[in-house]
């Protein structure tokens, strides 16, 4: 469809990272895979000689709908979606900035990954939890004294559904955060 059109398009300073708007109003970023000149400045990297057959790979990064179509009611016009000009600026951070326009509106755009992570790897074993998954007992001592005591000097508030790990807790273990995966916003 005409939407699809591409209608700008824009490397970043680095040439790592590619920018494309089309006639609907989205960005598409690219990022390049396939350089390992990370670090050369860019004035060495153009006197290099390359191989004629040699062009660059980028791979999809992410894409979002920029522009959407709006209506001028002071002048009575439509105005479209495409995107006339992208503009790269300095990145910050590990995230990228640029900017993107169509025949009204400047949109200034912050994309940067994030991680999600979960903790996983607890060493506790799940057929002792309790109720809503806590190893804690609910249950109180049978005869307490207003201070909060036992007559029997039995502290056991963890209960009898708690058990510690075979090696006792020297062989507890700390739970570990690993990376589900990566989100670009």
């Amino acid at each position: 469809p005409a939407v699809d059109i591409i209608s700008a398009i824009e490397f970043d300073k680095t040439g790592d990272h590619l920018a494309t708007g089309d006639r609907g109003g989205r960005v598409v970023l690219f990022e390049r895979t396939d350089t390992n000149d990370h670090g050369v400045p860019r004035r060495d990297l153009e006197r290099m000689e390359y191989p004629i057959g040699r062009h660059p790979e980028f791979r999809y990064k992410t894409e979002f709908q920029s522009h959407e179509p709006e209506f001028d009611y002071l002048k009575s016009l439509e105005i479209e979606e495409k995107i006339n000009k992208i503009r790269w600026c300095q990145t910050a951070n590990g995230a990228l900035f640029l900017l993107s326009t169509n025949d009204k509106t400047i949109k200034f755009w912050k994309v940067q990954e994030k991680k999600v992570k979960k903790i996983s790897d607890m060493n506790l074993d799940p057929s002792k939890a309790v109720g809503n998954g806590s190893i804690a007992s609910s249950s109180t001592p049978k005869h307490c004294l207003a201070n909060g005591g036992s007559p029997d000097r039995s502290y056991n508030y963890l209960g009898n559904d708690f058990s510690f790990p075979p090696g006792g807790l020297p062989s507890l273990r700390l739970p570990v955060v690993v990376v589900l995966y990566t989100v670009i916003y």
